[in-house]
């Protein structure tokens, strides 16, 4: 990591960034995520009705609160396959900087869901699983970490993920609220994580030992918690959604408020820009692996293959004639 800053709180609010820190004294660490513009631009793209924008902008800031700690160009990506309303919720981050994400729902399931007052996150998600994965490139082998989603938010599942797969002690935030700017609504997203790393790794699994994730007969330590990670996590917990999305409190500014008593140090941020990966060289490559009569049951009543970007909703067009060997 970058050498930590030293200056004045600051309180330019910096949207589309990552900020890392470090609390020394309690011997955390973790990052703050703040999406404006990126997050607003993707699900304006397709239009998402209130409750899956909610939901898609907690999926986006979790992906890059833990997409940002990636030390290699590579991708990170969260994906949700569920029985629930919105059933399938895919962000991609290619490290370092570009993110992109889309969801599928039932509209007509949405609409009783809104009715009936249970279209709340956890709710539209429903019981399936959450997949992490990180992708190092063809060369090397993914890695991926599998949670079951059984009626819990992302937030959660996250928590369980960290206890489970990792063994770090590890709190997250998350927040989307949508605001009235001098240009209009606008779509924002942010997250908080803090993660117990101490020098000692014994000190580290006991910290946030669970009864739970115990094998039957381990004896557990007589307490159940370290004293400097329940300070560190009940400091972090008293964040507020309205402060992780409001447009005028900078990162640092918030993390002065939560541990200005023990001492917070930032590193370099890093900006998010939302990108996709789609161009009509991969679509193209992708439409010669076909045979021509496959190309063929793919054309239009226009006589053109349509391909539309499930991410970022561009359409393109192309002649099947195009594909033909010469």
């Amino acid at each position: 990591m970058n050498e930590s800053i030293t200056r004045a709180v600051s309180d330019l609010g910096l949207d589309d960034m990552v900020l890392p820190f470090v609390v020394e004294p309690l011997e955390s660490r973790g990052r703050v995520v703040r999406l404006g513009p990126a997050i607003d631009r993707i699900l304006a793209k397709h239009a998402y009705p209130a409750p899956v924008a909610r939901l898609v902008g907690e999926a986006t800031a979790l992906t890059v609160l833990l997409g940002s700690a990636l030390k290699f160009e590579g991708r990170f990506q969260v994906q949700t396959r569920t029985d629930g309303v919105v059933d399938m919720i895919v962000v991609d981050f290619d490290a370092p900087d570009r993110v992109r994400a889309f969801a599928r729902f039932d509209a007509e399931n949405l609409a009783q869901a809104i009715a009936m007052g249970a279209a709340a996150p956890a709710q539209l998600l429903g019981s399936g699983h959450l997949a992490l994965t990180i992708d190092q490139g063809a060369d090397m082998s993914r890695y991926q970490g599998v949670v079951p989603l059984e009626g819990q938010g992302l937030e959660e599942a996250a928590h369980q993920y960290f206890r489970q797969s990792e063994q770090i002690p590890t709190l997250v935030r998350l927040a989307v609220a949508e605001s009235v700017t001098g240009e209009g609504r606008q779509w924002r997203a942010g997250g908080l994580m803090v993660q117990f790393l101490p020098h000692s790794t014994d000190r580290q699994r006991q910290a946030d030992l669970h009864p739970g994730d115990a094998p039957e007969g381990t004896l557990l330590p007589d307490h159940s918690e370290d004293d400097v990670w329940t300070e560190a996590k009940s400091l972090a917990a008293t964040v507020e959604d309205h402060e992780l999305v409001d447009p005028t409190l900078s990162s640092e500014r918030l993390l002065y408020r939560l541990f200005h008593e023990r001492g917070v140090k930032v590193f370099e941020g890093q900006a998010v820009i939302d990108a996709c990966r789609c161009s009509d060289a991969r679509i193209e490559e992708m439409l010669r692996r076909f045979t021509p009569v496959e190309r063929r049951d793919m054309v239009g009543d226009n006589g053109r293959i349509g391909i539309t970007c499930e991410f970022c909703s561009t359409h393109r067009e192309y002649d099947p004639a195009d594909f033909d060997p010469v």
